[in-house]
């Protein structure tokens, strides 16, 4: 499994509890960050925070079970959907060849007036034709031709947190190292400015609804994507 988002704490917001789970369950599991999330605290600069997120998000990643975390190091904040971003994504999927990929929600909602962020739109809809691009040699060629391998392989992509969701996974038993995951982004929730905000608080507001819908206590929502031909 090949999971890819926006920026560190993006899984944690919404997917670590499920990947916890998976690699409990002796799945490997691959992060992959499109940027270092660099932008994202205001009062440390770019190039400061970029080093901050990133030990942080590797340190999170570990909480649940994850080695492997890549930074493709894009601009945080101003990320754009088009062919650069397939590419660079096609080619973590040719390397990794995954048989499903993660991402975030990429509706241009989290449900009602909460609008989403246009990193994760951008990502998510990269991450959805990146896939096919993957399995085509004749798209990105270069990539083959330096010993990166079509790869068609991939199933699905399950984005997570979106409010088309149909399916979700049982979370019951990992929800704490879920909790702990998105409590390791630190100096992120700090610099958020958030007063008495609790993690646990928030991702219960996600997890209990969909539990309630699989006749568990905890789940994480996901809404599904079939790559295959004619599906």
């Amino acid at each position: 499994m090949l999971c890819v988002v926006a920026h560190p704490d993006d899984m944690e917001f919404g997917a670590a509890a499920a990947v916890a789970r998976w690699t409990g369950q002796g799945k490997d599991v691959v992060y992959c960050m499109v940027t270092s999330g660099e932008a994202g605290i205001d009062g440390l600069p770019p190039e400061d925070c970029r080093a901050v997120r990133e030990a942080e998000q590797v340190e999170s990643a570990r909480l649940v079970g994850v080695e492997q975390v890549e930074f493709l190091g894009l601009p945080d904040g101003v990320l754009e959907y088009g062919v650069p971003l397939r590419r660079a994504i096609a080619a973590v999927v040719r390397r990794h060849q995954p048989e499903i990929v993660v991402t975030g929600n990429f509706r241009d909602t989290w449900g009602g007036r909460n609008l989403n962020q246009a990193d994760h739109v951008a990502t998510g809809r990269a991450v959805v034709d990146a896939v096919r691009d993957a399995g085509n040699r004749w798209v990105f060629p270069e990539q083959v031709a330096e010993g990166l391998q079509p790869w068609g392989g991939v199933r699905e992509v399950w984005a997570f947190g979106s409010p088309a969701a149909e399916h979700a996974v049982d979370t019951t038993e990992t929800f704490d190292a879920g909790v702990a995951s998105l409590e390791a982004h630190r100096a992120y929730i700090d610099g958020l400015g958030w007063e008495d905000w609790d993690a646990r608080e928030f991702l219960e507001g996600m997890a209990r609804p969909a539990g309630q819908s699989l006749g568990v206590t905890f789940a994480a929502p996901f809404e599904v994507f079939l790559m295959g031909w004619g599906d």
